[in-house]
């Protein structure tokens, strides 16, 4: 098994970082960027799953990380 040596490398964080830019394309394409409250909600939300990935990395415990 290879060993994975920063967070970039996670296949669940490439989905996420996927996720993310599909979320800001979608906004972009249609009405719900004259929402900002709800765009902001959305869109800080898509990036905080690639923030928590990234932030349970770093802590180098497996009991954190799942």
């Amino acid at each position: 098994m290879a060993t994975i040596n920063r967070f970039e490398d996670l296949e669940i964080w490439k989905l996420s970082r996927e996720l993310c830019n599909g979320v800001y394309h979608i906004i972009e394409s249609n009405n719900l960027k004259n929402n900002f409250k709800l765009c902001n909600q959305i869109d800080g939300s898509s990036g905080s799953v690639m923030d928590n990935i990234a932030e349970g990395f770093e802590r180098n415990g497996n009991r954190e990380f799942i």
